[in-house]
Order: C-alpha cells, then sequence, then structure tokens
C-alpha cells in the first residue's frame, strides 16, 4: 500500500455558478491545481446566483451589486466552500472585508466578439441592414457601439450562453449578438465568430477574459494552494483595471472601459468613460513603470499586502502597487474632465429603468 493512500488526502471544496460556461472553467481551474498538488482532492459545488435567476431585467437596472457573486460569497463565508472560481470582470472592485483575490489566471483573449445570425453569417456589423438589432447585456458595449454604428439598434438579452446563442439562431428579433470572446472561446465555439472588436471600436471590460480565485483572507493555505495558478502580467494589468474601477466608483450600470498592455516593464493603460448613449465619450492614455523587485513570499502572515483586494506572495510589491496607482491616476484624470458628472447621470438613468 502506498503511503498516499494510508494518509488522509486533503479536501478542498470549490465553489461555483451552475452554468455550462461556469463549470468549464472551474473544472480547468481545479485540473491546473491537480497537476500541482497531487496530494489534495478537490469537490465541485455549484449554485446559482441573483443574477442566474433573474432573466427579464437588464443587468444594469437590477439595481443590486454582487449579482452573480453574492450567493457564492456567502458560501465562502460561512465555510461551505473554501475557494470561489470567478469570471474577473464579475466581481466587485471592492470585496467584502474578510475576502481576497487569490489568484488571477491566464487571460483569455479579452476581446468583445460578433456572433451573427446564420442568414448574416459573412457579414460584419458595418455591413448589416439599418435598425438591425444587436443583442448585447453590457452597457459599456453598447455606448461604445451605438457611436461606431449608428445605424444599428440595441437591446438587451439575458440568459446563459446557451439561451441566447438559441435565442439568436431560432428567433427573429436578433440580427447579431455581442459577447465576451473568452466566454465565447471557452465554451469552443470559435466558429461562429464573425469579428472580433479591436480597441479602436470597443474597449473591454474591466477584468474581462481573466479567471480569479476568491479565497477568504485568512485562509493562508488556500491561500498557498491557489497563488500557484497566479498570471503575472495577467494579474497586474488587472490590478491597474479594478482600480480604475473603483476609483471611479462604478459597476455594471456604468460604461467604464479599459485596454491594457505591458511592454517590457511599461504597463500601458487606456481607460474610457461614456454616457449611456454613447454621445459623450472621455477616453485617455497613461503608462507606468512596473519595478523588477523581490516578491512577497510568507502566505502565512497576516500582513499579507493586497491591492484592489488582489494578493500575490509571488508579485512583487512594488509592481503591485505601481500597476494600482496608474488605475488611480487613471481614474483622477478622467474625473477631472467631467467623468463623475457622465456616470452620475448613467445612474440616474438606470435608477428611472429600475422604477418603471
Amino acid at each position: 500500500m502506498s503511503a498516499e493512500s494510508t494518509e488522509q488526502r486533503k479536501m478542498v471544496r470549490v465553489g461555483t455558478r451552475k452554468s455550462q460556461l461556469a463549470m468549464i472553467q472551474t473544472n480547468s481551474v481545479v485540473a491546473s491545481l491537480k497537476k500541482l498538488c497531487h496530494d489534495v482532492d478537490f469537490d465541485i459545488i455549484s449554485m446559482s446566483t441573483t443574477g442566474d435567476k433573474i432573466l427579464d431585467t437588464a443587468l444594469s437596472k437590477i439595481g443590486e451589486k454582487s449579482l452573480f457573486t453574492k450567493e457564492l460569497e456567502k458560501a465562502l463565508d460561512d465555510g461551505r466552500v473554501d475557494f470561489v472560481v470567478h469570471s474577473l470582470k464579475d466581481l466587485q472592485s471592492t470585496l467584502p472585508p474578510n475576502m481576497v483575490i487569490g489568484a488571477v489566471l491566464e487571460r483569455e483573449d479579452p476581446y468583445d466578439a460578433v456572433l451573427m445570425h446564420p442568414k448574416h453569417a459573412t457579414k460584419h456589423l458595418a455591413d448589416l441592414p439599418e435598425n438591425s438589432v444587436i443583442g448585447t447585456s453590457s452597457v459599456r458595449r453598447v455606448a461604445q457601439l451605438k457611436r461606431k454604428y449608428p445605424h444599428l439598434k440595441f437591446e438587451s438579452v439575458r440568459g446563459n450562453l446557451n439561451t441566447r446563442l438559441r435565442k439568436l439562431d431560432e428567433d427573429e428579433m436578433y440580427s447579431a449578438l455581442v459577447l465576451a470572446a473568452a466566454g465565447v472561446k471557452r465554451m469552443d465555439w470559435d466558429s461562429r465568430i464573425s469579428q472580433t472588436l479591436l480597441p479602436d471600436e470597443c474597449l473591454y471590460a474591466v477584468g474581462q477574459g481573466a479567471l480569479a480565485v476568491e479565497v477568504r483572507a485568512n485562509d493562508f493555505d488556500t491561500l498557498a494552494l491557489v497563488s500557484k495558478l497566479n498570471h503575472e502580467e495577467t494579474l497586474l494589468r488587472c490590478v491597474a483595471e479594478r482600480a480604475l474601477l473603483r476609483e471611479l466608483d462604478a459597476g455594471c450600470s456604468t460604461p467604464v472601459a479599459v485596454y491594457t498592455e505591458i511592454k517590457g516593464k511599461e504597463l500601458y493603460m487606456t481607460g474610457a468613460v461614456l454616457s449611456l448613449d454613447g454621445s459623450e465619450c472621455l477616453k485617455e492614455t497613461m503608462q507606468t513603470t512596473l519595478s523588477d523587485t523581490q516578491p512577497q513570499q510568507d502566505t502565512s502572515s497576516a500582513d499579507l499586502q493586497h491591492y484592489v483586494s488582489v494578493v500575490a506572495q509571488t508579485v512583487s510589491h512594488q509592481a503591485m502597487k505601481a500597476a494600482e496607482d496608474l488605475g488611480i491616476d487613471m481614474a483622477k484624470l478622467l474625473i477631472s474632465k467631467g467623468a463623475g458628472d457622465i456616470l452620475s447621470v448613467a445612474r440616474q438613468q438606470n435608477a428611472e429603468g429600475e422604477k418603471k
């Protein structure tokens, strides 16, 4: 009998949403951990969230934060699960005080993708007839695409990816859908992508394309376990993006968009704030130098530093602080040019939409 079989193996419970995409993402995280940790077993526990249950209202008009994370965070808080796998873009920029992001995995394609109705399979958005209806649940996409394609109409479309694709193919309402390319590719639907929206057409959402692992802040064993999954470049880019969102006090109901990249030691960020109808747009680009110093090491310390709720003992304090400061500085620049007023009006318009 092997030594491993005679010893008690550690069981780690993993929380996730129930959708097919969420399960694909969670299984990929667990598979990566299994390769790194041969003495640990994993039990995946799936559950429905508020955002999964309310399907007849646009996300921006539901009026509640943490739509896709609240129930999962409750399970994490009360110990039913040890960590939760999220699409990073679903996580609030400020987490509950006892929660942190313990890992940010390598980013899949962060851009938005256009999936056409079969009758328009060879077309791009610019080729569609006047008043064609485009389905998307994102105010960020609508605001940007209205500027680029004023001949099109945009309507909310809800449901998991399978449901939305079925609505596109079987109903005659939508000429196309705009979805996060990362989710489409993880579902192995690459062949349905007719067009990828690059930054000159549509900046992406904060954290889009990246997976995050949320952990209790005082669970140092689990933090040490999941930290093996961190992808430094993705993590630094997303720290900057999350800092922008937090400083703007924005969320899914407000059109905030980003683009980031790292070249050598330079982190570049383009940030934008738009009105809901796209008539107003503030866009700026900034950069910072990332310091190449020693990473954090001690995950057992209660003083482990976090930046916009992200911790990573494999990445230097200085680099994470520089990334966070870039996002904060970008937000302050946009606010100085009027972003606060644009966001205030957007929030008011969404609140009025809630009441109708």
